[in-house]
């Protein structure tokens, strides 16, 4: 296949082709490809505790092992001990392709994210390395995780209108000071746009992530699609709201309802319809995660 048949994306108004070796990590990459989350899996590294913005949807204070959603982990790793989950992931679950990095805080925030990442590439290098961010550092850090082998990001994106976005985010902490309401989403939004703009042209994969909120952003996520597929971002994940913490008494969206936003975003952008809403030490492939396996075989040895 010729450079010329290769899929492609646009960066700054000029079609870019990926290569082989993106066009792989979409083959065997779980959350980018539907085919193969039924092959191949990820694993997870809790290793990102702290977070700098706090959403109203968002609680991170407890787990449970029946509990799957962002933010939830066992525990905390160091990296250290990433590495050593990784040796041991590889061996026992050869299927596991990708390594990611989701929370159970905002990854960029906590330094050991980028030390893990360093640790399992330069051991791993044909591993796919992911991460997950909320993009507010995502501009600053897009170097260290392009050298570290990142080719996939997910970027939560609920609002391309400040006016939304405040009513979204409780506070935003940058560069040591906290801010509030529309002086912090409009903060957040220009760091996610310009982040978002600096991995595609970096020709990594950019998934967006968007939370369905009623009465909050619903009438608004299409154009969210619109923005970052004329951005040039791959695919788009509409995610239902779980209500919890500011928002614990909006009725979340039907499946119904979810399939209609699904539907009127993918004029734009191709979408992820398999979300799994994976924990943030989620192991394995999408819906059959092998974490509690791997723990509690720890605690019997």
């Amino acid at each position: 296949m010729s450079a010329e048949e290769f899929p492609t994306t646009t960066v700054h108004g000029r079609e870019v082709p990926y290569d082989p070796e993106q066009l792989r990590k979409i083959a065997e990459h779980p959350c980018y490809s539907e085919k193969a989350c039924h092959t191949f899996g990820r694993c997870h590294l809790p290793v990102a505790p702290k977070c700098n913005i706090q959403c109203n949807y968002c609680i991170r204070d407890f787990d449970c092992v029946n509990e799957s959603r962002p933010g939830v982990t066992s525990k905390v790793l160091s990296p250290g001990e990433s590495l050593d989950l990784v040796r041991r992931v590889v061996r026992e679950y050869p299927y596991v392709k990708v390594i990611g990095i989701a929370g159970p805080g905002e990854p960029l925030a906590n330094s050991d994210t980028f030390e893990t990442l360093r640790l399992v590439h330069e051991e791993f290098p044909k591993l796919i390395m992911c991460i997950s961010t909320n993009g507010l550092l995502l501009p600053e850090s897009i170097d260290e995780l392009d050298r570290y082998g990142v080719g996939t990001i997910t970027v939560t994106l609920n609002a391309i209108d400040p006016a939304i976005g405040e009513k979204i985010y409780s506070h935003v902490t940058y560069e040591g000071k906290t801010y509030h309401g529309r002086e912090a989403a409009e903060i957040l939004l220009s760091q996610q746009l310009k982040g978002i703009e600096m991995a595609v042209a970096k020709k990594m994969f950019v998934k967006i992530n968007t939370v369905y909120i009623p009465g909050i952003n619903d009438e608004h996520i299409v154009d969210i699609a619109k923005k970052v597929s004329e951005m040039g971002a791959y695919t788009f994940n509409v995610i239902p709201l779980i209500p919890q913490y500011k928002f614990a008494d909006i009725v979340p969206p039907t499946p119904k309802e979810k399939k209609e936003m699904q539907d009127a975003c993918a004029r734009y952008i191709k979408q992820m319809r398999h979300c799994a809403r994976c924990r943030s030490d989620a192991i394995g492939k999408l819906g059959q995660d092998v974490q509690s396996c791997i723990y509690r075989k720890d605690e019997t040895e």
